[in-house]
């Protein structure tokens, strides 16, 4: 049957079978086979059993980028375990609260933090086996389990409510564009959750994914150049590096081979949505839109997008609806937060451990997102309702005045937040990492015709690390927190 449903473990065993000499998984210089990836993974799986590692675990991973992260998910998939992402920069408090909440009978990464749970490395594992051989079949119960910090802070873990399992016969066309044939690059961070999908989907499809240890912006130009790379994803915190580039290093680099470019994770200025539309083709550059929890999705073409500037697509699976804050459904272009249900009749497509969802009568639940639809069903987003800054009685969106900022070419990432103001409440203030010279009378000129008043920065705060992670996400509530709360302690 054309969607019978197989194992992870077994959808690899099939191409090992049917194309064992093609390049399954590359970063650098090392490339590995279909054939050698199934045969390593087995051996690791072995390994893993060995450490303890069972059916239905949740394993934590806390791993770089790289071909060694690849290898131990589908280890850990072999077992009908779960592979529990985490950042492999994860300070030692936040594993310890996220080994808690999986129950994790141990943690795979290089990094070693004294935590209650024994850590190992891929060579820790390999050494506690030696046969590659395959194993019995089995199906993990939930196909992942990324961890969200959201606007708390507080992590919990996001149970994929989908088993790991893929269609037993490879489709032409796959999700997120994918061709059996694709040649996919993957800068952004594995650990995340898009960035993690998109690994299962690529070696699912049986396409070459390459993934880069690290983002770099013209590495990145250059391996899409190299390979003949026809698809790629990008968050807009790297589309905005890859942009402020010297023009002469994006021309040097031919771009021609690519298909798709797919970005999400974060909202994109619209400035820079443009230009990438313009350089790359309107009909290469795609967003989605979505919550890890999958209740429903909205997509958007490059060309649709320039019909409907600033929007994030029409609802492709699932419902969404915008809600007023007395809880009645708003019409179009009536601003409120944005509420999801997934498709009727069909079975929960998250659990949370360490959070409870937000839901509304009629099992409607939102990710605390504020926006607006069209006349024509199209989704504009403004902001996180927890973000929102009250002025003097205004409510400012911080992602408007970031997008308005980061179109100056010497910012490189931006955060805004609202600090206490005895006269309006909240005083809106700039955190900018810029490359350069660029002062904060130069910003206040570059948004001057850009922003209302009560919109622009009362001020402004220059950093040197980036304000944004490897997956395009911004805590303001810890930046805010950190400013906040010194003052407090001092008074």
């Amino acid at each position: 049957m054309a969607d019978e449903m197989i194992s992870l473990g077994a959808k690899l065993a099939q191409h090992a079978r049917f194309q064992p000499n093609a390049p399954a998984v590359s970063c650098g210089e090392t490339t590995l086979t279909y054939a050698q990836l199934h045969r390593r993974t087995n051996r690791l799986a072995r390994g893993l059993a060995a450490l303890g590692v069972k059916h239905g675990d949740l394993v934590t991973l806390g791993l770089p980028n790289g071909v060694g992260f690849v290898e131990a998910c589908y280890a850990i998939w072999k077992l009908g375990a779960t592979p529990q992402p985490v950042s492999f920069r994860l300070p030692k408090g936040e594993l310890q609260q996220i080994a808690e909440l999986a129950e994790t009978p141990l943690v795979i990464a290089d990094f070693q933090h004294a935590i209650d749970r024994p850590l190992v490395t891929l060579a820790d594992i390999a050494a506690r086996a030696d046969d590659d051989s395959d194993l019995p079949d089995a199906t993990a119960a939930i196909a992942k389990a990324p961890t969200s910090g959201g606007s708390t802070g507080r992590p919990k873990l996001i149970l994929s409510g989908q088993p790991g399992e893929t269609l037993a016969q490879t489709p032409e066309i796959g999700g997120w564009r994918m061709k059996p044939d694709s040649i996919a690059v993957l800068p952004a961070p594995l650990y995340h959750n898009a960035g993690f999908g998109m690994m299962m989907a690529a070696i699912a499809m049986g396409c070459h994914m390459v993934v880069m240890p690290r983002f770099d912006p013209e590495a990145t130009l250059a391996e899409i150049e190299t390979r003949r790379a026809t698809w790629v994803y990008l968050v807009p915190t790297m589309m905005n590096r890859i942009w402020h580039l010297p023009d002469a290093a994006r021309a040097r680099h031919d771009l021609s081979s690519l298909e798709t470019l797919w970005h999400l994770a974060a909202p994109c200025p619209a400035f820079l949505k443009e230009a990438f539309i313009r350089w790359i083709g309107p009909e290469v550059v795609m967003e989605l839109y979505a919550g890890t929890e999958a209740q429903a999705v909205t997509i958007i073409s490059g060309a649709e997008w320039l019909e409907h500037r600033g929007s994030v697509g029409k609802v492709s699976v699932g419902e969404m609806k915008a809600v007023g804050e007395d809880g009645a459904d708003l019409g179009p272009r009536e601003v409120g937060e944005i509420y999801m249900r997934r498709p009727e009749g069909s079975p929960p497509t998250y659990q949370y451990r360490g959070a409870t969802a937000k839901v509304i009568e009629g099992g409607w639940e939102s990710l605390g997102d504020i926006g607006w639809f069209d006349e024509e069903g199209y989704l504009y987003l403004a902001d996180r309702r927890t973000d929102m800054i009250l002025v003097g009685g205004s409510n400012v969106y911080p992602a408007e005045i970031e997008a308005a900022l980061e179109e100056h070419p010497a910012v490189q990432s931006v955060a805004v937040i609202g600090l206490p103001d005895d006269d309006f409440g909240a005083a809106i203030h700039a955190i900018v990492q810029a490359q350069g010279a660029v002062t904060p009378e130069d910003l206040k000129a570059h948004l001057a015709d850009r922003l209302v008043s009560y919109k622009q920065p009362r001020s402004y705060e220059f950093v040197d690390e980036p304000l944004r992670d490897d997956a395009g996400k911004v805590r303001r509530s810890a930046l805010r927190d950190a400013r906040i709360k010194p003052a407090e302690t001092a008074a």
